[in-house]
Parts: C-alpha cells; structure tokens; sequence
C-alpha cells in the first residue's frame, strides 16, 4: 500500500488562508509548479530558502510514494524592473554592465544556480523549462486572452485588461486578499501607464524599441514577454490547465501570482491551482538581507567563509540543516551563532546515524518505536513542520544512545523500524548527506583549530615585530587557500 493511503497530510493554503487536508486532483498523481531564478545575477540566500523547502516537500512527497511531476522554470526574458519601463530590462542592463550578450548572462547565471543547488544536495526538478524556449506559447496565450475579451493591443504592447476581468464576476485581488478600489487608488503613475486603459492592467507583450536586444517576433510587432505569462504558459503546458500546488516565495503573491490566476481563469474558466503555498523571509542578524546595506552575503561565501559576518566556512549540510530549523512559513533568521549550534546539532546527527548501523538487538524492546515514527510522519504532515521533525529526531537520537550505554533495549523489528525511519527522514526527506560530510565537518573544526593557532603564533611574531616570520605565515595560509584578514577586532579567515 502507498504510504500516502495511510497519512493525512495538511497543507496550508495561501489562497483559502488555513490549512487544507491534502487531496490531489488524480490520486497518486501530483503537478507541482515552483517560480524558478531569475537568472541575471547570482542566485541569493533567500532564493535558496525557498527552493530548499520546496526541496524537502518534493522528497517528502516522494517519500510518500506519490508520483510528482516537479515543475521549477529559468526566467531568462521579459523581466522588467518595478517601474515597468522597457529600457530597464534587466538583462539588458546587466549584459551591458559586464560586456556580455544577454544570453551569455543567462548562461552564466544558470550554470551558477546549479552548482548553488548541487552544493546543498537538491533534487533536480522533472522539467525545468526556460521562458525563451516558450515564446510560441505565450504569443498563443495572448492571443486567446485577447479573443476573449480580456487583454488589449496597444502602441504594439499588450496587456490584461482587469476591470474587463472583474466586470465578468471574477476577483482580480483573491489570492493576496486586495480590494481592486485600493489597488487603483494606490497605483503610482509609472512610465508607460499612457499605453494602458487601467493604471492596474498589466503587461503580457511588451514592444521592444529599436535598441532592445531580447526580441521575438509576434502578431503585434517585435517584442517580448510579459514576466507573468511566462509561469502561466509554461505551467499549463506541462501540468494542464488546473494542478495541485504552485509555490514560490512571499514576495511574490503581488503581483506575480495573483496574476497568474487571473490569466488561469480568464484563458481556462477554471482555477489554475488547487493549493498555493509561500515562503517566509530569510534574514541575517536580524536584519533584511540587502546589497545596498551591506547586510548581504552569497551562498558559497557562507559555505567558504569568504565574508565579514561569520567566523569560520560552514559545510552545505550545516546550512541546509539549520534553514530547516525555521518552519518554511515562519521567518528565518541566520546568525554565525545559529550556524554554530546548527553544525553541533549536525555532528549529533551524524554521529547517531553512524552508531544507529552498528546497533545489536535484544529479545525485548522498551521503547516505543512505532509511536516515535509516527510522531515524525505527523510532524511532516501537519504542512511539512520540518523543526518539528528534527526534534522528533533528536528524540531518535537519545534512544540511539540509550541503546548504545545499555540502558534501554530493542528487538530486531523495532531496530529496524527506528533504522529505516531514522535513515528515511535523515537522508530521504531532509536530503541531509551523512556518510560524506559528516566526517567533512569535524575536518573543518579542526582546520579552523589549526589556523586559529597559527594566527596567534602570526600575533606573537607581530608583537615581536618578527615581521618575516609573521609574512611566511600569512603567504603559505593563502598559498593553500586561506586568507587572513586583519581588522579592529582581530584576525579572521577565509578559505578560497
């Protein structure tokens, strides 16, 4: 029997605003849509974090046994900045900042989103289809939203028309919870609004100028896509016109998705998604991750200690561990005391999961086993609590160890059962790496051990003005890849 039959799994749906029992619209069977990277830049933190969660509930739901078809795209067109003018696309920009083609951005991007992923140990998608590739379809889509009455041709753009929308009885503003009066209100006065009837309609084919480099040919004129009917086409296309569960991160709710479902139902006549799920924020030290603050740091410089806000490099699978401490609908906050204790609280799993193979069995058990797996399952399906889960795995943990001392026992199917849970959920579901990186965090604590005293052996040389000793120190570290930084509050490293 599948093990979906036997769990009652909830979902909290952001479109409803509770929790939901999970019911999937073809038994076994599940679409799952997530908005991929926008790829003209490196991938941040806070994008890892929504993947990441999307991650584990792909696993878990594979765990389940169901089968998903996992749909994560590449936007690589038609991304404008927030002020909606064509000439601040932001391929364009960038590709004219570093002296590359617009693809040669894509390129570049996507192939460092990829070793981001790889590094924290995520499953690939089923399809990951890019906007460029999909141009025919959306052009469709277009077409169709304009024949229904639902979208306008203007000065060679096209947009939706959301007053037309409404009109016809549907609710433009449903899933964010907006009253259309409010968002009209409130609407500033963008560049381009003179092409539109309404200043909330919103583009799903701009006009390209002359100088526009990304441009495709369509029955209104050179152009591209708008961002929104990008997810809308290529959603559909592979998962049909209703699926199960489309997510992506908070900040996009508005406008991203509530205009997918606008263009779902206006083009189909039917809700496009059965449950809509979001991720919270990531912040650093309490604060929003921002570039132009400073309070900002990319993945691999967390994972190579290549940074000013963090003590030491932290292995993938301590940050994958400690971001899924935070429920993915809560806000999480990393600090380099919270990296600390997440690598401690690894190394426990860690050493456990080895010590769980070597344990011997009893003719009696004195744990209840069964109730413990079962707390780790309701733990999952009370909408994917992962801190929960780990909590139940520490509980594993101490029996583990119990065991090992002697002062509980288990038999050969309750071993067993605490062996597969344990190495399920671990490895499975949370996608943690033990057997390779565990032994690869100790490593580090012992690297960081080993620079520490070499950079207090450089002290003393400096407060002996052994200035020699003190540059053969510093040159050989950053000949194997270490780098000393000196500042007001002392030497830290890096590790290239």
């Amino acid at each position: 029997m599948a093990l979906y039959k036997s769990q009652n799994l909830e979902v909290y749906n952001t479109l409803t605003g509770k929790k939901e029992a999970f019911q999937p619209l073809h038994e076994g069977q599940i679409g799952m849509y997530v908005c991929g990277p926008t790829v003209y830049s490196n991938v941040h933190l806070g994008n890892v974090r929504t993947f990441m969660s999307f991650d584990v509930i792909y696993r878990y739901l594979l765990h389940l046994d169901y089968k998903v078809r996992y749909v994560r795209n590449i936007t690589d067109a038609g991304h404008l900045t927030d002020d909606g003018n064509v000439e601040n696309d932001r391929f364009v920009k960038q590709s004219k900042l570093e002296k590359l083609e617009p693809m040669e951005i894509v390129q570049k991007y996507t192939v460092d989103f990829h070793k981001v992923l790889d590094a924290f140990n995520f499953l690939p998608p089923t399809i990951e289809p890019t906007a460029t590739g999909h141009i025919i379809e959306q052009i469709e889509l277009t077409q169709k939203l304009i024949e229904l009455g639902f979208a306008y041709e203007s000065q060679g753009s096209v947009y939706f028309d959301v007053q037309a929308y409404n009109a016809k009885g549907l609710n433009y503003g449903e899933l964010s919870n907006r009253n259309i009066e409010d968002l009209f209100a409130n609407t500033r006065d963008l560049d381009g609004q003179n092409e539109k009837k309404n200043p909330q309609d919103f583009a799903l084919w701009k006009n390209a100028s002359p100088a526009h480099i990304m441009r495709w040919n369509s029955p209104w004129g050179a152009g591209f896509p708008g961002w929104h009917l990008e997810c809308t086409a290529m959603s559909t296309k592979y998962l049909g016109e209703t699926f199960d569960i489309h997510g992506g991160g908070m900040d996009l709710k508005f406008p991203h998705h509530e205009c997918e479902v606008a263009q779902g139902k206006a083009c189909n006549g039917v809700n496009p998604v059965k449950y809509w799920m979001h991720t919270n924020m990531l912040t650093m030290n309490g604060l929003r991750m921002s570039k132009s603050t400073g309070n900002y740091i990319l993945p691999m410089e967390l994972v190579n200690g290549n940074n000013t806000f963090f003590e030491k490099p932290f292995h993938p699978n301590v940050v994958r561990f400690c971001f899924l401490q935070a429920h993915y609908r809560s806000v999480l906050d990393i600090s380099n005391d919270a990296m600390v204790a997440s690598e401690k609280g690894f190394i426990r799993i860690s050493e456990a999961y080895k010590t769980l193979q070597n344990l011997t069995s009893s003719s009696n058990s004195s744990i209840d086993i069964n109730s413990w797996k079962q707390s780790c399952y309701d733990a999952m399906n009370d909408d994917f609590n992962t801190p929960i889960l780990i909590a139940q795995l520490f509980e594993g943990v101490r029996f583990i160890n119990l065991v090992k001392e002697g002062k509980e026992t288990l038999n050969q199917n309750d071993l067993e059962t605490l062996q597969n849970t344990f190495n399920a959920f671990v490895i499975e579901v949370l996608g943690l790496n033990i057997d390779e990186n565990a032994t690869n965090s100790n490593s580090g604590n012992k690297l960081s051990g080993v620079v520490e005293m070499l950079i207090e052996m450089r002290n003393d040389a400096r407060a002996n003005k052994n200035w020699a000793l003190s540059d053969e120190i510093r040159d050989r570290l950053l000949g194997l890849g270490i780098q000393l930084k000196d500042g007001k509050e002392g030497t830290t490293f890096s590790v290239n």
